[in-house]
Order: structure tokens, then C-alpha cells, then sequence
């Protein structure tokens, strides 16, 4: 993207910078302009590229040039357009790949307002597609051939949605491009809403501007350090999830490429991952993100071969999780350090959807580091560090700092002022990468996102260079700064209160998990009730005969020794019975009121 790199006509870091270096976005600047500059300076180049493993086992790759990209969204918009008006809401029902990056980018270009979803094949997660349809009310609804069948299915048992046009994005000819009406979009107009997981309460849709999709985008490329055009990027992840909506986002940034796979292909051989990520090595820098389990799982199931010929060297990976896990960018440095994988490859970062999604992230030089924290003081809002070893010692990894153009307040939220360094608090956000509102949710959303800051620190603020009376989006989640680096602790609403002090119930699950080899490694959750504290845990394999009542015992006494309270209830359940988000998060929530109803299976 620099002036050396970026060739005549596409759009240069300059561009985007003011004069004390902050980000602001040119006018006219949206995505759908930085496509069109990318069709008509390097039209011929392959935009996106799809691996599609269903065919054949080493992957038959489908390409777009941007030239190729630009017709097919002319072509989907003229269709969209004959049946919606600007401003309607357009939503993407279809499988992973190329087809439903058109129909993305086609429903934002036609003035309508994108809605990223799934096909209703998506197992487990109908209730939330559902939710999401009867909230964002869609005009239309974009999908492909081969999943039409199912989607009119689907939208037939639902009273509201019988009516909705179904278009096949891949039925519709290149030649109708003729017919589209170009529209002028304002940065500041909603582009699309983006659904959240739903880990903690019921899917709601963030309104996501033009202005804070490129902002974010920059803000990414800037603390990343991805400013070479020669960038790649490889990603197995939903595009429905905001991480796989950045994934096609930045590209079109600057005219890079994007190389995609479906999370099915990945989850049955997580070595496609990684060969992809050598191939873009080869060419160039290439950037990746994905949640904890799949670099711990890909340690696991996918380390080649001692004589395979990979090449890892300029590899860049993302990991964002809640929270983000030592164990799992240890494992997976320690199986591909061997091909060339750096040491300061895997990047921690933050990110919420109310924030489009990136929020911060390590150095471009920084290795991934490991805070340990006192336990007890942790429950008492305080970060104290301790040694790696001391019994009560909690790691934490730093998501290093914030992004540029972006503001983060650790806030008491009940008083509503900043607190000091080594004080944990809830997150509060600014900048012009967040959200706009919650869709038809107004309380909520000024809840959310009108938050104000009473009163911030004297010297040292992390406010600094924002005005005191501007409002605040309030993240739900937890944090602590020291250091000069950003920690994240938890959810405010996952927290588990006992006795006056603050237990995270990632700490608590950890513990049950070492305290029994029934419990079903990452697959428990622990949550409060009237009654007390309740763990549900999923068996591990091969432990069906195993008996529950002194795993149960053995985890009584390791939570009481560790933690200090008693557990009030621990459920085993078959592997699969815990409800986990769209994103692979369990969802806490979803599994406390299955146990309280009775409905949890197991």
C-alpha cells in the first residue's frame, strides 16, 4: 500500500493518513470503490481463489480476477435491484465460496444492506438462523443451485419468510450486468449487519458502516504490518463470522488475493490449512486468523510428514479467542518451527463485532508473550504478577496494543470512571471502526454504545487524544492494562460470584479439566445458578465406562482447593451435548438455561 509498492491507481497508505498520522478515510471511500479501482488497475489478477475439497481430495481451485468479480456483482446487483429497494436488507444463505463472496459483495454495491449468513445445512445452528431472518425481515435472499432446494425448504416452515425470493447467485447470467444501475453510497450508510455468536444472549445485528469497514480494514493492515501489495491472505473461516468477513475485506484494500477453503475441509484434514499457507509463502507474506482449537488441533492432527517440502517462512497467523490460550501457540510453534515458521508468526489479537471486529494486537516484531497473575487478587480486580510457578499463579496472554485510530478505556462500569493501570475493568471502545447501532434493538443499543466516561485519569489516560464528553461502546468483556500491553480476562457476563469475590469461569473450567481424564479436553462449562456453581463437562473418548462419581469427587476437591467454594453440581454429558456458537465458542448461556429447563442431554 505504500507509494514504492501500491502501482499507479490503486490506493496508497497516504491516502488514508492525516497529518498527525491518524486514519481518516478519503470521501467516496468504501470497499465497493476499492474494487472498482482494483478492476480497472490490475482487472486481470485473481482476486479470490476457492479450494473445494468436496470434489476432489487435493483441493480443485475455482479463481475470480477482479475483472471477473466486478461482472458477477453488475450481473447479481441488476437481479437484486429489480426485486428490493435501497436500504432493504439482503440476505447470504449459501455454502462457503466464491459464489457467496459475489453475493456479499453484490448486495452492498446494489445499495442494499448485506446480511451474512448460512445455509440451513449448518447443523445445530437453525434456531439461530432463524432469529437472525426474523430480525433483519429480508427482501431477498441470496443463495446457489446446489442449496436452493434446502433454503426454500427452510423458509417454507417459517410463516414470515414464505413469501422471500430466493435468487441463485450462479443461475444468473454474466450479460445481466448490462442492466445494473450504478448507486452512490455514502460511508457513513449501513453496509451490513453482522450477527453476532450468541455466547453469551440471543444473536442481535450489528449495524456495520462503510466508514467502519475500511477504518477497521486499515487499522488491521497498520498494526500487522501488511503493507506489501504481495500479500496474501488464506482463511478456512465462515464468512459469516466477522474474522472471515475481513479475510475478503482486506484484498480489495490494496489488489491482493485471497486464497479460501470451507471450515468442513479444514476440520477433516487440517494439513489443507497449512499447505495453502505454504503455497502463498512462497509468493510473498501471507496472513491467516483462527480461534485457539484450531491451532491446537492442527498441532495435533495435521504435523507433516518429516520429508515434506513446506515453506512457512513468511507466514503471519491471527489467533483471537476468549481468551487466548499460551498452550495452543506453543504447541503449533512447536510442530512447524521446524519449516520455517517464526517465532513472532502467531499475533494474539483482540476483536468484537461491535467493533467490526479488530481491536488490538502485538507488535509486527513481538513474540507471543505470557503474563502470570495472582489468583486471588485477580478475583479481587487486581493484576498482580506472580512466578509461573506459584500455586495460585492464572496465565494470561497479551494482546499487545491498541490499533491505531482506536481508543480503549479499562472503566469501572457501575461508576463509569477509568481505572488505573493493573486494575480490571470492563473494556470500553472509540473510534470510527465501531458500530453503529444494534438493529431495532434502541435500548440495547444505547446501552451498548452510549455509554459516557464521568471522569478519566489524570496523567497516563488511555484516553488521551479523545474528548472526555464523547460516548464510549461498553464491550461486555473484561481487561486489565500493564505494562503497556492489554490483557483480556473474561466476560462480565460469564463471571461466576461467589462470596463477594470474581471468578472467571475459564480459570474454573481449567481446573476441573486437570482435575479428571473423563472431562473432554475444551468441552465443559461452568456457570452460576440460585443453587450454587454448576459444571457440565463433555466425556472424552473412550471414558464411557469410566465412574463419574469420583471424577466428580476429584473435581470437587480441586475447585475447592484452587478456587475456594464448592461446586453445587457437575453434569458429564456425550460428546457434543454442550451448545457451542457459529464461531466454536460454548456458549455458556445457551447451556445454563438447557441445564435449568432440563433439556441439556446427558
Amino acid at each position: 500500500m505504500q507509494g514504492s509498492l501500491a502501482p499507479e491507481g490503486l490506493l496508497k497508505i497516504e491516502e488514508c493518513l492525516d497529518n498527525d498520522g491518524d486514519i481518516v478515510l478519503p470521501p467516496g471511500v468504501t470497499l465497493i470503490s476499492l474494487i472498482d479501482r482494483n478492476i480497472a488497475n490490475v482487472g486481470d489478477t485473481v482476486a479470490y481463489r476457492y479450494l473445494d475439497f468436496a470434489r476432489s481430495a487435493d483441493g480443485t481451485a475455482a479463481e475470480l480476477t477482479w475483472n471477473q468479480l466486478g461482472c458477477r456483482m453488475r450481473a447479481v446487483g441488476a437481479r437484486l435491484q429489480q426485486v428490493t429497494s435501497r436500504g432493504d436488507r439482503v440476505a447470504v444463505l449459501a455454502p462457503p465460496g466464491l459464489d457467496y463472496v459475489t453475493a456479499f459483495f453484490a448486495a452492498v454495491k446494489a445499495g442494499t444492506i448485506a446480511v451474512p449468513l448460512f445455509a440451513p445445512e449448518l447443523q445445530g445452528h437453525t434456531e439461530r438462523l432463524e432469529t437472525a431472518l426474523r430480525d433483519a425481515r429480508p427482501t431477498a435472499i441470496l443463495t446457489t443451485a446446489a442449496a436452493a432446494k434446502t433454503v426454500r425448504a427452510f423458509l417454507a416452515e417459517l410463516a414470515f419468510a414464505r413469501t422471500m425470493p430466493v435468487i441463485t447467485v450462479d443461475d444468473i447470467p454474466d450479460s445481466a450486468s448490462e442492466g445494473f444501475l450504478p448507486v452512490d453510497i455514502d460511508v457513513d450508510e449501513v453496509s451490513h449487519l453482522q450477527y453476532t455468536s450468541g455466547s453469551t444472549r440471543s444473536p442481535v445485528g450489528v449495524e456495520i458502516t462503510h466508514r467502519a469497514v475500511g477504518t477497521n480494514l486499515l487499522q488491521m493492515i497498520l498494526s500487522i504490518d501488511l503493507l506489501d501489495r504481495n500479500t496474501h491472505g488464506v482463511s478456512w473461516l465462515p464468512l459469516y463470522h466477522d474474522m472471515g468477513l475481513s479475510m475478503i475485506g482486506f484484498p480489495a484494500v490494496y489488489g491482493g488475493h485471497s486464497t479460501l477453503m470451507s471450515p468442513t475441509a479444514f476440520i477433516r484434514r487440517p494439513q489443507r490449512w497449512i499447505r495453502a499457507l505454504s503455497d502463498g509463502s512462497r509468493q510473498g507474506r501471507v496472513v491467516t486468523a483462527a480461534p485457539n482449537f484450531a491451532y491446537e488441533y492442527t498441532a495435533q492432527r495435521g504435523p507433516p510428514a518429516p520429508d515434506e517440502d513446506l515453506d512457512l517462512r513468511n507466514v503471519v497467523m491471527i489467533i483471537g479467542s476468549e481468551p487466548v490460550s499460551m498452550e495452543a501457540i506453543t504447541s503449533f510453534n512447536e510442530a512447524f518451527a521446524p519449516y520455517g515458521l517464526p517465532a513472532t508468526a502467531i499475533k494474539p489479537s483482540y476483536g468484537i463485532a461491535e467493533a467490526t471486529l479488530f481491536v488490538s494486537t502485538i507488535a509486527p516484531s513481538a513474540r507471543a508473550t505470557v503474563a502470570y497473575f495472582d489468583r486471588g487478587r485477580l478475583a479481587e480486580g487486581q493484576a498482580v504478577r506472580v512466578a509461573a510457578d506459584d500455586g495460585d499463579a492464572v496465565a494470561h496472554v497479551s494482546c499487545g496494543q491498541v490499533a491505531r485510530s482506536q481508543w480503549a478505556v479499562i472503566v469501572d462500569p457501575d461508576a463509569a470512571t477509568e481505572l488505573a493501570d493493573g486494575r480490571v475493568g470492563e473494556i470500553w471502545l472509540h473510534g470510527n471502526n465501531t458500530a453503529r447501532r444494534y438493529w431495532g434493538r434502541p435500548e440495547a443499543s444505547r446501552q451498548t454504545f452510549d455509554a459516557t466516561l464521568r471522569s478519566r485519569l489524570q496523567s497516563g489516560s488511555h484516553a488521551d487524544g479523545y474528548t472526555v464528553d464523547g460516548t464510549w461502546l461498553r464491550t461486555g468483556d473484561l481487561g486489565v492494562y500493564l505494562d503497556g500491553e492489554l490483557y483480556v480476562t473474561g466476560r462480565r457476563a460469564d463471571v461466576i460470584h461467589v462470596d463477594g469475590r470474581h471468578h472467571y469461569p475459564q480459570d474454573v473450567e481449567a481446573t476441573a479439566q486437570a482435575a479428571s481424564p473423563i472431562v473432554r479436553r475444551g468441552y465443559l462449562a461452568a456457570f452460576s445458578t440460585d443453587a450454587g456453581v454448576v459444571i457440565v463437562a463433555e466425556r472424552a473418548s473412550g471414558t464411557r465406562r469410566a465412574d463419574p462419581d469420583a471424577a466428580g469427587e476429584a473435581i470437587r476437591a480441586a475447585v475447592a482447593d484452587v478456587h475456594g467454594f464448592g461446586v453445587a453440581d457437575i453434569r458429564f454429558v456425550p460428546a457434543g451435548a454442550i451448545p457451542r456458537t457459529t464461531s466454536g465458542k460454548v456458549a455458556r448461556r445457551a447451556c445454563r438455561g438447557e441445564y435449568l429447563s432440563g433439556d441439556l442431554r446427558g
